[in-house]
């Protein structure tokens, strides 16, 4: 027998639960309709074994461009897709997409084969681009309105289903992971701003693409907030401690600060590259790191 895949209804929308939580590669999808049309955010691999009991939908809105996010998008060849501008690229080749990534060889060339063969991406050069308060209006009052909140990639958003004052998230999943800015179009400080702003928007409901689903109660939400955030300032405080002797970007990679010593992961070492890389640019600005010697860092005392 299948997999018994959950669904919770909120009015106009539908939680569609991936397995296992939507822990990655899974994911929660959304699926809203209005009186007049009906759409599907964020495919993702959770709807393949649904496919037989698929709802409609006349089109698809994507939160971002990442393999996860697009992996059930084959599945809605003739809808509409939609996505905001800065993310668009990544669907118009494959090219394209893994330089959201910007993953250096040999790691490249394999995950272009995990995201053809695992996540079955397709290339959507039709794919329109939207700006931050984009609003798709379903009919009888349903709306979805897209906000910008870049940091995870360039064109990440969040969208308010109204009147619901449903929030999904994307990948502001509020896990214990913390914040993922780790790729080539990753920004730290866009990520930080980001949150400042998720944390203003008016909504009584929030969803998560991964993990934690459905949050319906605001000072829950706002816990998970904050330990999600805190996460970027324990980083920081780790690679603080780790530079109490000098060290370089190679070692600090090494050293892993995103993601566990010994976690099987293809891309770990840019991502920690990178991800470290970002907050050791900021505590030289801010004066708190010094360059002692070319390519190695020191915490200042």
């Amino acid at each position: 027998m299948g997999e018994i895949l959950e669904t919770r209804e909120i009015g106009a929308a539908s939680v569609l639960f991936g397995p296992h939580g939507g822990r990655y590669p899974d994911g929660n999808s959304l699926w809203v309709r209005g009186a007049e049309e009906s759409l599907i955010v964020d495919p993702s691999l959770g709807l393949l074994p649904r496919r037989g009991v698929l709802p409609a939908a006349d089109r698809v809105v994507l939160s971002h461009c990442h393999e996860d996010h697009v992996a059930g998008l084959h599945l809605f060849p003739d809808a509409p897709c939609h996505v905001h501008e800065a993310d668009r690229p990544g669907l118009r080749s494959l090219d394209d997409m893994m330089a959201i990534y910007g993953f250096p060889e040999p790691i490249d060339r394999a995950f272009r084969g995990v995201l053809v063969h695992r996540f079955h991406y397709v290339t959507r050069p039709d794919a329109r681009g939207f700006e931050d308060g984009a609003v798709f209006d379903l009919g009888g009052g349903t709306r979805v309105r897209a906000v910008h909140a870049p940091g995870h990639t360039r064109g990440h958003c969040v969208l308010l289903v109204e009147p619901e004052g449903l929030l999904y998230l994307g990948d502001i999943d509020l896990s214990s992971f913390g914040p993922y800015y780790g790729d080539a179009w990753s920004c730290l400080d866009d990520f930080e701003r980001t949150l400042a702003r998720v944390r203003e928007l008016d909504a009584r409901v929030w969803v998560t693409f991964h993990h934690v689903g459905v949050i319906d109660d605001r000072a829950a939400f706002l816990q998970r907030l904050d330990r999600f955030a805190g996460v970027i300032r324990d980083r920081e405080e780790r690679l603080l401690s780790f530079l109490a002797e000098p060290h370089g970007l190679d070692e600090i990679a090494a050293h892993r600060f995103v993601y566990r010593p010994g976690d099987d992961v293809l891309f770990a070492e840019p991502v920690e590259r990178r991800s470290m890389g970002q907050h050791l640019e900021r505590l030289r600005t801010e004066g708190r790191v010094r360059e002692v010697e070319p390519g190695r860092f020191r915490a200042e005392p």
